[in-house]
């Protein structure tokens, strides 16, 4: 399952530091087996509930959020130099597993919907993102990012970080959808 993982999402390859690397990668197996998702139910998942049909799957936007984040920070450090620091390594476990937590959230209907779980109506994905990575002790700057990358890290300061990837997601959300938007919380792969 290794690596199809990293078959399919190619950019934990960019994460330098091994034993992080190696964290990020046991967080998602961790998931999927608690979850019961396959990687080839992830490459079909809608990203989001809110959108639907979803035009973008879960492994689709976890790897786009990471690459538009690291792409904003390569133009910090062009722009701005070491005046705006961003470490690339906890950016990118933080864009890889920003969303982990939906594979708890979620779950298939024998109809083809993905809908919300009741673990999900009650602890959202932030939540139980940022549980998962401490549980596989992951840097508390990289649970900062997950639970902090939506609307429940508006209470607090966000690290730079934290900020890249809460952007980057919600350019990627607000982008699609306008796409379609239907307000019962299921959504097909479209």
């Amino acid at each position: 399952m290794r690596d199809r993982l990293l078959e399919l999402v190619p950019e934990f390859d960019l994460i330098q530091d091994g034993e992080l690397r190696a964290r990020a990668i046991q967080v998602w197996e961790i998931t999927m087996q608690e979850s019961g998702w396959t990687l080839e139910e992830l490459a079909q998942m809608p990203f989001t509930l809110l959108i639907n049909p979803c035009p973008a799957s879960f492994i689709e936007h976890v790897r786009a959020v990471t690459l538009t984040a690291l792409q904003a920070a390569e133009v910090f450090a062009e722009i701005y130099g070491d005046r705006v620091p961003v470490d690339r390594d906890l950016l990118i476990t933080g864009g890889l597993l920003h969303d982990i937590g939906k594979l708890l959230e979620y779950e298939n209907r024998a109809d083809g919907m993905t809908v919300q779980t009741h673990a999900g109506k009650l602890l959202r994905h932030p939540f139980t993102g940022m549980e998962l990575a401490a549980r596989c002790g992951l840097p508390v700057e990289v649970q900062h990012i997950i639970a902090t990358h939506a609307g429940e890290g508006d209470k607090v300061i966000r690290t730079t970080e934290a900020t890249l990837i809460n952007h980057a997601d919600f350019m990627s959300f607000h982008s699609m959808q306008r796409m379609g938007q239907d307000k019962n919380l299921a959504a097909r792969l479209g």
